[in-house]
């Protein structure tokens, strides 16, 4: 099974996937745990050129071939030996970020941006997807508390309004994919929900 976690910035995605990874080892299953844009030498060096060199203009074509460069190595080198050897697979950001941020954030073609995606994932897609709602200012304080900041957070608040209405409207256009969650809950309570959504899925009792 291949399961991603998607949301705006601060949703907490990131602390939900590395628990759910951990749940799903604790019963025993291979788990492979990644993210996106990284999880590879390639896609890690374009992480640090996506998000943190501030002094380099991407224009945003540019950036949407970026992120799909770094996901057709994820792809290769990582995904799908996972899922031939039978792990789960859990990834933090997947295509729907593309559509999401670079489409309706940067305000890019669809059409065109599902095209590079097809060819960047070869057809590899999540069987589940877990959206993280928050509203736009609280995600980006979480943020800014932590101390974190990249240049998406960087982005005027339209530009995150924009983002979160896109991720809702991709959920509602795929109901059988896509599994809707309260981000501002407490992170346990979160924890127990996608959990619960997941073995129900896998057919195991919770």
């Amino acid at each position: 099974m291949f399961i991603t976690f998607e949301g705006t910035e601060g949703s907490g995605k990131s602390l939900q996937a590395r628990t759910l990874a951990e749940r799903l080892r604790g019963r025993g299953h291979g788990v492979l745990l990644t993210h996106e844009p990284g999880g590879t030498p390639l896609g890690t060096e374009l992480r640090r050129l996506l998000l943190d060199r501030d002094e380099i203009v991407i224009g945003s074509r540019a950036e949407a071939l970026l992120m799909n460069a770094s996901r057709a190595q994820l792809v290769d080198a990582v995904i799908r030996p996972a899922l031939e050897r039978g792990d789960v697979v859990v990834c933090d950001r997947f295509a729907d970020s593309t559509l999401a941020y670079q489409g309706a954030g940067r305000g890019l073609d669809g059409h065109q941006l599902r095209s590079v995606i097809s060819f960047a994932t070869a057809g590899h897609g999540p069987d589940m997807t877990m959206l993280l709602d928050v509203p736009v200012e609280v995600g980006l304080a979480r943020k800014h508390a932590q101390d974190e900041g990249n240049r998406f957070e960087a982005e005027a608040l339209a530009f995150h309004e924009r983002v979160r209405a896109a991720y809702r409207c991709l959920a509602e256009a795929e109901p059988e994919r896509w599994y809707c969650f309260d981000g501002t809950k407490v992170a346990e309570q979160l924890a127990d929900e996608i959990w619960a959504a997941v073995v129900a899925r896998m057919g195991q009792d919770a």
